[in-house]
C-alpha cells in the first residue's frame, strides 16, 4: 500500500484488492459541532397521506457487520418509496406541497390527493428541476399527483433507464450539453409565474424549497427511529450518508447530531465529485469542475449546495471520496443481505469500505469515527437497480426479495 500524507488530517491511499485498484481519500473534521434545530412540521404526517405510505424496510445485515468488524449493520432499504426506486420522493413531495402553499395557500384541510389536487385545478403551472436521475422522477412524479406539468433539465450524460423513467412519469425533458451542473445553471435562469422550481440545491436567492427538501428527508430517520424502538435495538453509533449536492447528509447532521446524541456521521462522495471534501479541506465553499465521471450517477454534482454546507462543516465527522470499484463491492456485498442497492445507493456502505477495510491504519479510523467490534452502524441505501443493465453486469443477478 501506497499512502501520502497531507495536511489536515487528509489522507490518500492506494491497495489492490482481487487484481482490483481501489484508491480513496480521506479527511477527518477536528471541529465537528452539536446543532440545536427548531421544532419542524409534523412531515411524517404529510407523507402518510400520499398514496401507498408505508415505511420502507430497515434491514440487518450481517455479511456487512461481518466485514466491517462490527456487530450491526442496519440498512435503511429506499429501493421502493411510493413506488420509486429513490428516496427522493419525500424531498421533492414536501417542497413541492410547501412552494405551493406558499405561493397559492393558504389551502383547505384535505385527508389525500385527490382533495389537494381538486385545490389546484385552475393552475396553470410547470414544476421545474435538474437532476442526475432521482430528483427528476420524483418531482415529476409530484406533478403527476397533481395533475401539474412537469420540465427537467439533465446533463448529457444520463443514462437511457432514467431518462425514460422520468419521460414515463409525464415529464418534458430537456437534455444539456454538459454536467448536472451545467443543468443547474440552465435551471437558476427560469423564472415566471407559471414556473415552480423545485431544486435540491440552493444558489443566491433561492433557498427555501431546498430547506424543505432537506426537511422532507427527515421522514427517514423518524421512521428508522420508531424500528429500532420496535426491535428494542439501540441506536447508531456511526452513520454513512452518501453527498451529491448534500442535502440528505445535512438532513442525517440535523437528526442525528443534535445535543442528545453522539452518533458519528462519514459523508461519502465520488472521487472526481468530491466537491464536499475539497470544500471541507479548505474551510469555504469550493468547485470540482466537471467532467465528473463516476457510476454513482446520483453523486456526480460540483458544487455542495450552500444552504447544507453550514451543517456538513461542523456535523460531519469525516468525509471520504471514493472510486467506482468500491461502489460496485458494497454492492455486491449488500445483495448477499438482500438489499438491491444501486451505484449511488451503495456509496455509504463504499465509504466504509474504504475507511475500515482497505488500510493498514483501520485502528485509527475505527477511533476517530467512535466505533469498535460492539459498535452498530446504519447505512442508508438510497435507490435500488435504476440502472438494471448496470446492476446485473455488477452483481451478477437480482435477488430474489
Amino acid at each position: 500500500m501506497k499512502r501520502y500524507e497531507l495536511k489536515n488530517k487528509i489522507s490518500i491511499s492506494e491497495s489492490t484488492m482481487a487484481g482490483v485498484l481501489h484508491t480513496s481519500h480521506i479527511y477527518f473534521n477536528p471541529k465537528v459541532l452539536s446543532f440545536e434545530m427548531s421544532p419542524t412540521a409534523n412531515i411524517l404526517e404529510f407523507h402518510q397521506k400520499l398514496p401507498f405510505y408505508v415505511p420502507t424496510r430497515l434491514v440487518e445485515a450481517p455479511f456487512v457487520a461481518k466485514r466491517l468488524g462490527v456487530r450491526h449493520v442496519w440498512v435503511k432499504d429506499e429501493s421502493s418509496r411510493f413506488g420509486l426506486p429513490a428516496y427522493k420522493i419525500l424531498g421533492a413531495s414536501w417542497a413541492t406541497y410547501r412552494e405551493l402553499e406558499t405561493r397559492f395557500g393558504p389551502f383547505q384541510p384535505w385527508s389525500n390527493l385527490d382533495e389537494l389536487r381538486e385545490q389546484l385545478k385552475d393552475l396553470d403551472i410547470t414544476l421545474v428541476t435538474a437532476t442526475d436521475g432521482n430528483h427528476g422522477r420524483a418531482v415529476a412524479r409530484m406533478a403527476r399527483w397533481l395533475g401539474l406539468k412537469a420540465h427537467v433539465f439533465v446533463p448529457d450524460d444520463m443514462v437511457h433507464a432514467r431518462r425514460e423513467a422520468i419521460k414515463n412519469e409525464g415529464a418534458q425533458i430537456e437534455i444539456v450539453n454538459g454536467t448536472y451542473d451545467d443543468a443547474i445553471t440552465k435551471l437558476t435562469r427560469i423564472g415566471g409565474d407559471k414556473y415552480l422550481v423545485i431544486s435540491d440545491t440552493a444558489w443566491e436567492g433561492y433557498e427555501r424549497v431546498p430547506t424543505w427538501i432537506v426537511e422532507g428527508y427527515g421522514t427517514i430517520f423518524r421512521e428508522i427511529d420508531e424500528q429500532l424502538r420496535t426491535l428494542e435495538a439501540e441506536q447508531p453509533h456511526l452513520v454513512a450518508v452518501q453527498m451529491g449536492v448534500g442535502s440528505l447528509a445535512a438532513s442525517v447532521v440535523r437528526h442525528y447530531r443534535s445535543p442528545n446524541r453522539t452518533t458519528h456521521i462519514l459523508g461519502v462522495e465520488p472521487t472526481h465529485a468530491a466537491c464536499v471534501l475539497r470544500s471541507l479541506e479548505a474551510d469555504e465553499l469550493k468547485e470540482v469542475p466537471g467532467p465528473h465521471i463516476s457510476i454513482m450517477a446520483g453523486l456526480n454534482c460540483g458544487k455542495p449546495s450552500p444552504l447544507a454546507w453550514p451543517l456538513l462543516r461542523n456535523g460531519l465527522s469525516g468525509s471520504v471520496a471514493v472510486d467506482d470499484s468500491f461502489a460496485e463491492e458494497a454492492m455486491r456485498l449488500l445483495a448477499q443481505d438482500e438489499v438491491i442497492s444501486g451505484e449511488s445507493g451503495a456509496a455509504g456502505l463504499a465509504g466504509l469500505l474504504a475507511v475500515l477495510t482497505e488500510r493498514n491504519e483501520a485502528d485509527t479510523m475505527r477511533q476517530k469515527l467512535g466505533i469498535d467490534q460492539n459498535s452498530t452502524v446504519l447505512i442508508i441505501s438510497t435507490e435500488g437497480a435504476t440502472d438494471p443493465q448496470a446492476y446485473v453486469r455488477i452483481v451478477g443477478s437480482m435477488p430474489n426479495i
